[in-house]
């Protein structure tokens, strides 16, 4: 009897433990006659054995493990990305008939990184296509023109230590729709959220705060000016930089300032699209 103690309370240990260890979270979204499922186990960081199952009217056409190129490692799978909302959703990406399926994952890093996988209906295989793209910052899904189509509302992650320190870097405002399988920059069809994303980043370069608020200024600026150019204020930008050079307010702790930042300013601003 002796022995029996400890094996009795280890089984029941194990039966205590096992279904909990087994359970599997689920989040579904349904539009129509579309159903979408997220399966997967653990807690953050610590997530294994997701799955994702596409039906149609009840028939199951797309079952297969969730993987993705930016989280290549074996021992580390994506978690959801919702930021505790579902990472599942039908919606209209395309204005067709066939809603398009998006699946929210975050691969993890400093400061980043969330990835969107889009799954788009192929009548000739009657499965659906995967369609990734990765989001350094982040982004939402948003019906901007409030039709029922939506789009990715991001931020451009390339200015992120472009100038200056993380903290002190502007990020500006970046739209991506969807369609025939690409994602696509539509920022400049939003003009109004541009403007808005500029008057926003022009305030932080006036005044953020600190005592002597130009001394790492340079990050807040780039912002505006690449929004500024988005909407073809390029003489306006031009001009601006150049009278704030002057005055010695474009300034970094860590990169040039100056009319040296104000010119490789502008030939990223031109190598990114911004300029024309």
């Amino acid at each position: 009897m002796k022995r029996a103690i400890p094996i009795l309370c280890a089984a029941a240990a194990v039966a205590l433990i096992a279904p909990q260890a087994a359970a599997a979270a689920t989040q579904t979204a349904t539009a129509g006659d579309v159903t979408a499922t997220f399966t997967y186990h653990g807690t953050y960081p610590n997530f294994h054995g997701e799955s994702f199952t596409i039906s149609r009217a009840g028939q199951v056409v797309y079952s297969q493990p969730v993987r993705s190129p930016n989280c290549p490692s074996k021992n580390y799978e994506c978690g959801p990305g919702g930021n505790g909302a579902d990472s599942v959703h039908v919606v209209d990406l395309e204005s067709t008939s066939e809603p398009n399926i998006v699946l929210d994952l975050y691969t993890g890093g400093a400061h980043c990184c969330w990835a969107e996988q889009v799954f788009s209906f192929d009548a000739a295989s009657n499965t659906y296509t995967k369609t990734e793209r990765e989001f350094f910052d982040g982004d939402q899904l948003v019906d901007m023109g409030h039709n029922g189509l939506h789009q990715f509302l991001t931020v451009d992650s390339r200015f992120d230590y472009a100038f200056t320190d993380y903290a002190d870097s502007g990020r500006p405002t970046q739209v991506f729709g969807f369609a025939k399988g690409k994602f696509t920059d539509i920022t400049r069809q939003f003009p109004k959220l541009i403007g808005r994303d500029a008057t926003t980043w022009m305030k932080a370069f006036n005044w953020d705060g600190r005592h002597d608020h130009f001394h790492n200024s340079v990050g807040f600026v780039a912002a505006w000016a690449a929004d500024e150019d988005l909407l073809g204020h390029y003489k306006l930008v031009a001009r601006f930089l150049s009278r704030q050079a002057k005055l010695r307010h474009l300034n970094s702790p860590l990169e040039p300032g100056g009319q040296k930042f104000v010119r490789a300013l502008q030939k990223m601003l031109r190598k990114d699209g911004y300029a024309r």
